[in-house]
């Protein structure tokens, strides 16, 4: 039997090595710590060098605050802050950094040394990380920080790092998520002393451009929505401009970058009806709170966040994206034009594409205007094309091609409609209108149904009583883990309702919110629009299809229809002169 080891205190390294686990995972990870640094000190510039993709040499210097000779050796002790004094500055940092512990868990892992000078400095000051020997040292105003052969002295952690391609990758992925939450300033990236990138302080939109492309610009409309407690702003992809990559999906709270999942759920549900296949919405989000409703203090990491109102904050986002893709109706001018090359001659390819000159519509409500059942068209009476030329975005109009698409010529050229996919559209979005203002009808259940929830959701019922009732789901508690569903929406009341139930409560745990009973009812209604569409082969007159026309123009979303699908495309006059070659 082996002899009982005695409880005793770690020593002071073996401590920062195992703190270091749960911020330090890679070389990127140092580089963060290190930027994060670098922006809270105030810098307008960074420079970042890295060899070996990170796991060699990590060498960061900026121009910002800098720290002062007698303060080098707190900041490689662990729990030692500027950022912080008690609680109440906890609960309202504005910070990336504020728990002390970055640079003395660095410097348990690797060889670390740091030259800082501040602006009333005649000189520069040097410490060594392992002996926190400090020296007099050349440097400008700022703070360099070095550090050499990660984890080399945890020869296990090691041992888990990938190759110099992929290390460096993730390095590079860090350094354009602070670089996009900070526009103005200055970064300039070099990986084994070649430039990489020299993001030059400018505008968010050059920024951008610069760092996740002009083609990303070219495909995305602008938000910026606030309530009383927050304000949502960035750019959306065009739905018609989704890929099936999920790279370029960035949320910053208050500028900093985090991962959560409440957040991204939002987003995706919001563009639920009007993605096709696997497609997955590009975004760049920045919510900007006070820092007292929102605590970032979850992870070592700080990635992390958690909401003191997680509810509200879900339905804002989720709502804010929908009422902007509804607004556009995907011909909202394009934010950014690249120079025209005026040495082009002939294209080699004409794409169709949504008419980048066209200008937003003007939405009106739905209810003045007749549902488009079509049986009987809604006549359009003392209109001609050349009165309401500049009012009608989508024309009038001249015939049928193989009973599929309707031709129709606006001012600027020729637009091609699918016939179904829009008037799918426009009948489900009519019926999404009229579900809403009748409120949602609810079916008592003659025999309630049981359905058995987990304990830690089941507390939640109470708590979102309202929210349940306001959906049309009623239940009451009959036991420690379960519940007698007695009324469920008319809609959905012939599916699987226990089925249902636990993933609205799968929802509310997760998110604090569930959009689960909307989504089975938008299926519904989505078939239920499918079924009373125009079919293919089709023959509609004129006036019927100049009436689909009028209400796409009235409809949200009309540029796609339920299933993600474009509804129609546009080729202007100078887009078909090009094709014949006309003037050449």
């Amino acid at each position: 039997m082996s002899s009982r080891r005695q409880i005793h205190l770690l020593p002071d390294k073996l401590i920062s090595q195992i703190a270091a686990g749960e911020v330090i995972e890679r070389p990127s990870s140092v580089v963060k710590e290190l930027v994060e640094n670098a922006v809270d000190a105030q810098s307008t510039e960074i420079e970042i060098r890295l060899d070996g993709g990170g796991i060699r040499r990590i060498y960061i210097r900026d121009n910002g605050t800098g720290i002062p000779r007698e303060e080098l050796p707190l900041a490689l002790t662990r729990h030692a802050t500027s950022k912080i004094r008690g609680l109440s500055e906890l609960e309202t940092v504005k910070s990336m950094g504020f728990r002390g512990e970055a640079l003395a868990s660095i410097a348990s892992i690797a060889r670390l040394s740091i030259v800082s000078r501040t602006g009333d400095s005649k000189n520069a000051w040097k410490i060594d990380g392992s002996s926190l020997e400090i020296a007099v040292a050349n440097g400008s105003q700022g703070t360099t920080v070095e550090v050499n052969q990660i984890f080399d002295e945890v020869p296990a952690r090691r041992k888990f790092l990938k190759t110099e391609a992929t290390e460096f990758a993730h390095s590079i992925d860090i350094i354009k998520k602070i670089a996009l939450a900070n526009p103005d300033i200055t970064f300039r990236v070099f990986h084994n002393d070649k430039a990489y990138a020299n993001w030059i302080a400018s505008p968010f939109i050059h920024r951008i451009r610069e760092v996740v492309g002009a083609d990303f610009l070219s495909k995305v409309f602008k938000i910026d929505e606030s309530i009383n407690i927050c304000r949502l702003r960035g750019l959306i992809i065009k739905p018609s401009e989704a890929s099936s990559k999920s790279d370029k999906q960035y949320i910053f709270v208050n500028s900093r970058f985090v991962r959560d999942r409440s957040l991204a759920h939002a987003v995706k549900n919001a563009y639920s009806d009007v993605l096709h296949g696997d497609r997955q919405p590009s975004y760049i989000l920045f919510v900007d709170i006070d820092p007292s409703l929102v605590d970032v203090n979850v992870h070592p990491a700080k990635n992390e966040i958690r909401f003191r109102d997680q509810s509200t904050i879900y339905s804002f986002v989720q709502k804010s994206i929908k009422a902007t893709l509804a607004k556009s109706s995907g011909v909202q001018e394009s934010i950014y034009t690249p120079q025209e090359n005026h040495n082009a001659n002939f294209p080699k390819k004409i794409t169709p594409q949504y008419t980048p000159t066209q200008k937003s519509f003007d939405l009106q409500t739905l209810e003045s205007y007749t549902p488009l059942f079509i049986s009987e068209p809604q006549q359009i009476k003392n209109v001609t094309p050349n009165s309401l030329e500049d009012e009608l975005p989508m024309g009038f109009a001249i015939g049928q091609l193989h009973g599929i698409y309707i031709l129709a010529q606006n001012k600027n050229g020729l637009i091609i409609v699918d016939m179904h996919a829009a008037h799918e559209r426009v009948v489900y979005e009519k019926l999404k209108n009229l579900a809403f203002q009748k409120n949602i009808e609810v079916q008592e259940l003659l025999i309630p149904i049981a359905v058995n929830i987990p304990e830690k959701q089941l507390s939640l019922i109470d708590e979102y009583s309202e929210f349940l009732e306001s959906v049309g789901l009623y239940m009451r508690q009959t036991g420690p883990s379960s519940v007698a569903v007695t009324a469920v929406p008319s809609l959905l009341s012939k599916g699987n309702i226990s089925l249902m139930v636990q993933e609205v409560f799968e929802d509310l745990e997760k998110y604090g919110e569930s959009t689960i009973l909307e989504e089975k009812r938008n299926h519904i209604l989505g078939t239920m629009a499918c079924h009373n569409a125009f079919r293919a082969n089709d023959n509609i007159s004129l006036t019927e299809m100049n009436a689909l026309l009028r209400q796409m123009e009235i409809t949200d979303r009309a540029d796609l229809c339920n299933h993600g699908r474009p509804t129609w495309y546009s080729w202007t006059i100078q887009d078909l002169d090009k094709l014949f070659m006309r003037g050449k």
